[in-house]
Formats: C-alpha cells, structure tokens, sequence
C-alpha cells in the first residue's frame, strides 16, 4: 500500500507540479540509464497513433451516413481498428520508447527523497523520446477521436438542440381524415363502439404524428373538451405517451363494476386512456395524457382537423410537457 500511495502521490506530482523546486538536475546522479534514440520506433508510433485516429473517425463518419450496406460489420471493424492501433502503440512504447531497468533491492519504505525519486525515474525512462510533444499531441489526437467515436451513437438518443422537430405534426386545421385507401372520413360513417384509424390527407403517413383513432361517444358522456368532439366524435394519437407503441385495442364496458366506461388500450404495456376525458390515463405507466386532435365537420359531411394536438406527440421524455404541439 504504501509503494501505490507513493505512485499515486508521484502521478500528481506529474500532473500538478511540486510545491517545492527539485534540486538541479546535475546534481542528481541518474537512476535509469540513458536510453539510446529510436527515431524508427517513433515514426511506428506516430503511424499508429494516425491510423488509429482515421479509424476512430471513420466510425463517426458511417455512423453518421447511416445508409452504407452492412453498416453494422464497419462500424464494429472501425471501433475495433481504432483501439487494436492503440493498443499496438502502447506496446510498441512500452518495449521499444521506455527504458526499464530492473531493481536489485527494493526502494526504503520511509525514505523521504521516495516521492522525488519515482518522479526522477518518470522523467528518465522516457530518454530516448527524440520528438516527445508530438509524440503527445498525436496520441492526445487519437485518444480524442476515439473518445469522440464513443460518444457518437448518444446522438440517437434524440436530438440535443434542435428540438422543435419532437413538436411538429402533419395536422393543421382543415386538413381531412381519410382511411387507409385515402378515402375521407364521414362523420355519419363514425359508429359507436367502433375503432377507426385515420391519417391526414396528403401527408407521410408513416410520420410518428400522422396516425389517430377515433371512436365515438354518445355526446352527454364527453367531459373535457366538448367543442373538439362535433356529434360525440373524438380522435386523439394513436402513438402512446408510455414507449411509443400503437394503441391498437378499443376497450368496451362488458362488466360495469371494473369497466365503467370505454377507454383505448396500448395492448404493448396495457396503458389506458379515457377518450371522453381528453385522453386522461386511467391504468398503466403513461405518464400522461394521450394527444387529443380537435375536430370539425365541414359541409360534405366529413370530418376535418381544426387545429393540432392538446399536447406533443409520442413517448414521454425529459421536459417534454414544457412545449406544446407544432403544425
């Protein structure tokens, strides 16, 4: 314990600086003997260094492009590249650029020029560095890089500044529902009891935004938004706040003690919403309510948006509350 202390106390020493000004170097005999330059070993390690640091950006480049053929097999022979280079140089300093010297007896446990001693053999192994600050700022270079590749892929996560794009949707007022064949949505077609899954005309439906349901409720049970359910209808998103998964069941009352009324159902983690609330959670671990698209009926009969969603759309993540939805 007390040689790691020592370590410990010499590599702060390295980083930090001493308190106290050492004695002067000629004063001090040596205790590593002088290595001899190795400009060839150098040039290797500079040759990996780089190799290393194009690999390492390579990585960030086809993680980035995210449409090359077998992107997964480069990404891993880029990453893998990059830290078997670096390794390879770290060995090739290690036996070719570090003078060792091998100890007959070991140091005094007590001695008070230990500390000054451990910092001395640091700084005398690495003799036979000819080109030391390139040495470190090329090796800086690739460990950056490849700390850099690391970091990449938390791009996925979603983006960091850009976040408008999280709150923007195809619906707007006036656009139509139409079904799947791009037929409109009338409104006598809405029946009760019944599922319907729409999407905006002339939009990218495969948009997280553009898929809702609508179902329809006799008009006296509607509670919470009235004026967005014309003759009882109502539509909200059909992406669940929980995880992002389809709301796919629609939920009818068979036994009025546990099933008082009907509700939309996220069969991936049974989240329930009550349409006739505006979407309030009344099972499972949405952590809140599901968009609710107000409507209106135009005069052909079919039902239109009048607006954008009461909240954003998809899962739930940090902040997201703060912002509202974006035509």
């Amino acid at each position: 314990m007390t040689k790691l202390r020592d370590w410990l106390i010499a590599a702060g020493v390295l980083l930090l600086g001493r308190g106290s000004p050492p004695a002067p170097r000629e004063s001090r005999p040596r205790i590593v003997a002088p290595g001899e330059p190795d400009r060839r070993a150098e040039n290797i390690v500079l040759f990996l260094f780089v190799l290393a640091t194009i690999a390492a950006a390579a990585f960030i480049a086809v993680y980035a492009l995210d449409r090359l053929s077998h992107q997964t097999q480069w990404l891993g022979l880029a990453i893998g590249g990059a830290f078997a280079l670096l390794a390879l140089a770290g060995t090739v300093i290690a036996h070719r650029l570090v003078v060792t010297e091998e100890l007959v007896e070991p140091y005094p446990e007590d001695s008070p020029d230990a500390q000054d001693e451990i910092v001395q053999i640091v700084e005398e192994s690495g003799s036979r560095f000819t080109r030391k600050r390139l040495v470190t700022v090329v090796g800086a270079g690739a460990l950056g890089t490849i700390g850099a590749a690391l970091l990449a892929p938390a791009a996925s996560l979603g983006p960091l500044l850009h976040t408008g794009e999280l709150y923007r949707t195809t619906w707007r007022r006036g656009r139509r529902l139409v079904d799947e064949g791009g037929t409109p949505f009338s409104a006598d077609a809405i029946e009760e009891g019944t599922f319907y899954t729409a999407y905006p005309e002339g939009a990218d439906r495969e948009l997280v935004g553009s898929p809702i349901v609508v179902v329809r409720l006799p008009p006296a049970e509607i509670r919470d938004r009235k004026d967005w359910a014309p003759r009882g209808i109502v539509a909200y998103s059909k992406i669940c706040t929980h995880a992002g998964c389809a709301v796919a069941l629609y939920r009818k009352p068979t036994f009025a003690a546990v099933q008082p009324r009907p509700a939309l159902v996220c069969p991936c983690h049974y989240s329930t919403f009550d349409p006739a609330a505006g979407g309030a959670v009344l099972f499972g671990p949405a952590g809140r309510p599901l968009p609710q698209l107000p409507l209106e009926i135009d005069r052909a009969g079919n039902l239109r948006a009048s607006g954008t969603f009461s909240g954003p759309v998809g899962p739930s993540w940090w902040g997201v509350r703060m912002g509202k939805a974006r035509s």
